[in-house]
């Protein structure tokens, strides 16, 4: 215990790192969990498995509900309830399967259903044109027409100013 350096405080350097490696872990974690075992990836792969099918069913509730509208797919008033509740659905599957959201199946599920019900759906909005040359010029010229009015202007308040003084 000599040999490891001490810090201000006298604490051994090695303390300290474990001190900041147990306020990293979650209590229930260990170094021993992080390695990776045929047992861990097993149980992995079969939770994996499960969350694939859990989230075929948010699919298919969702393209029951969008099969159901008749009206255009691209009002958002009409499909915005099948949609949140596909997310929610997502969501709510990926936290209880501790997995982060979105993730590769979610994203999967998401980009299916934009290419699928929304691929047809453009936004309207509205192309801008060059004004008539007319009114371009004038609003060019405008500026430049009165910059040196308000340049003279200042010039001679200063002048007037300084006669006072």
């Amino acid at each position: 215990m000599a040999s490891l350096r001490a810090t201000r405080a006298g604490r051994p350097t090695a303390l300290r790192l474990l001190l900041l490696l147990g306020a990293v872990l979650k209590p229930q974690e260990s170094l021993a969990q992080l390695l990776t075992t045929p047992d861990n990836l097993d149980s992995e792969r079969k939770v994996m498995e499960s969350y694939k099918e859990k989230v075929q069913d948010c699919w298919q509730n969702y393209t029951n509900d969008m099969d159901s509208i008749e009206k255009d797919w691209c009002d958002w008033a009409i499909i915005s309830r099948p949609y949140s509740l596909l997310q929610y659905c997502l969501e709510t599957l990926a936290e209880d399967f501790d997995l982060g959201f979105p993730n590769p199946w979610a994203e999967r599920i998401i980009i299916e259903t934009h290419q699928i019900h929304f691929a047809n759906c453009t936004l309207l909005e509205p192309t801008f044109s060059d004004p008539p040359e007319g009114v371009l010029l004038a609003l060019i010229i405008a500026p430049i027409c009165l910059i040196p009015f308000l340049v003279t202007l200042v010039v001679w308040k200063s002048k007037d100013s300084e006669a006072h003084a």
